[in-house]
């Protein structure tokens, strides 16, 4: 299995590191023919999202990338991963560059504040407790029939799992906890070839 990492800007890295100790092949998209290569999934890092969204545009990777999850490939989308992916935003938005309007939530942008806002704990994630980063996290304010809640935190929605896309709004490739990344890894194995 090799898993492909949008590496324009954020926590890209620590992905590939978490991958690494899971024995999984990774390797960076940072152009848009990088999306040409053969690859099983994919993740969509936390970092900032209004950049990460308008270098997709930019990089013109805005529908080699939608193509790609809709037609199967899976993806998991970390903060500004989970905002990317959303089809709408709400909140702290001051940009007019269009998330991906693939997965049925609403993100609320900067939905527990900004840096200050920040926050660690522990919560339930598919029946495991693991710890969860929050920097400038975003929550699921909506989600449709077809939107799967895999976590909350103080009532919030903070994972979803639709069909091939997962998000959260935490950060679990900061943490030693493999539970996340194993679950879309095992998302990944088990989906259609593409």
């Amino acid at each position: 299995m090799t898993v492909a990492i949008l590496a324009l800007q954020g926590a890209f890295v620590e992905h590939q590191h978490m991958l690494g100790r899971l024995g999984v092949q990774s390797f960076e998209i940072r152009q848009r023919q990088d999306l040409l290569k053969s690859f099983d999934s994919l993740i969509i890092p936390g970092g900032e999202s209004t950049t990460i969204r308008k270098l997709i545009c930019e990089f013109s990777m805005y529908d080699d990338i939608r193509e790609r999850i809709l037609g199967g490939t899976p993806v998991f989308g970390t903060c500004a991963g989970l905002i990317t992916l959303s089809k709408e935003i709400s909140g702290d938005v001051t940009d007019a560059d269009p998330p991906l309007k693939l997965m049925d939530i609403t993100a609320c942008r900067n939905g527990y504040g900004r840096q200050l806002g920040s926050f660690f704990c522990r919560s339930d994630f598919v029946g495991k407790n693991i710890p969860m980063t929050f920097i400038r996290a975003p929550f699921i304010e909506s989600a449709g029939p077809n939107v799967e809640i895999l976590s909350t935190v103080d009532g919030k929605a903070v994972a979803a799992r639709q069909r091939n896309m997962l998000v959260t709004a935490f950060h679990p490739e900061l943490t030693d906890d493999t539970a996340v990344h194993e679950y879309f890894l095992s998302m990944s194995r088990t989906a259609p070839q593409t």
